[in-house]
């Protein structure tokens, strides 16, 4: 199995699995931003939805950090008043980007799976994890059963050669991929990377290409 599918049939409570095959997973990290928080308490709130584990539960402000427009403002106090009354912890505007904090903080880890409502989850990847960004209703799923049904994807590998050259960026790297793939051709995949050049990469630099790998699909 690939590492997309061996962390997806560990949360699945299965022995192995295969794409196309539809699994219920376990979310270890169940992430809702300013932007959507306040429909995932709508959805939770309307449909008489108890949180299942606040402890894997979090808000993170990030979209207006400064909560200077009105109807960010007013997001962010329905999910701090739904926050205060679930116990779920609010990493709030001055704590930084959320995709950023649950590397920063260890909620994301090698193995571990995620979703969030900002749609580049998949920036996990540059820790050997499995995210991905998901719309409100689905994210008011996740928080009331602590699992998600997903799709097994298939998943292409790309195998890098050589050295990267010093005078070349991570984001040079990204965007060399998106010239050879085009935006969108790799919608539905997952995406797995080899090779020395990979290997080399620091962490900062594998967050930047798990980030814009997100406009592969």
């Amino acid at each position: 199995m690939t590492v997309t599918e061996k962390i997806m049939a560990a949360h699945a409570g299965k022995p192995e699995v295969k794409p196309g095959d539809i699994v219920d997973l376990f979310i270890d990290a169940r992430v809702a931003r300013d932007f959507g928080g306040a429909n995932v308490v709508q959805h939770m709130v309307r449909n008489h939805l108890e949180v299942s584990d606040p402890s894997r539960t979090f808000f993170t402000f990030d979209c207006n950090p400064t909560g200077s427009d009105q109807k960010y403002a007013t997001n962010q106090h329905i999910c701090r008043q739904f926050a205060r009354a679930n116990g779920i912890r609010v990493y709030d505007i001055d704590q930084g980007i959320g995709s950023h904090i649950l590397i920063e903080e260890g909620l994301a880890y090698p193995g571990s799976t995620a979703i969030s409502t900002d749609s580049h989850a998949n920036i996990l990847g540059a820790v050997g994890a499995f995210g991905q960004g998901m719309g409100d209703k689905d994210t008011a799923a996740a928080w009331h059963r602590g699992t998600i049904w997903f799709r097994v994807p298939p998943t292409v590998k790309i195998t890098t050669k050589g050295k990267l050259d010093p005078e070349l960026s991570a984001k040079d790297f990204v965007l060399n991929l998106l010239a050879l793939f085009g935006a969108d051709s790799l919608l539905g995949y997952a995406v797995e990377m080899e090779g020395q050049p990979v290997d080399s990469l620091t962490l900062d630099q594998r967050i930047t290409i798990a980030s814009m790998a997100t406009e592969l699909g």
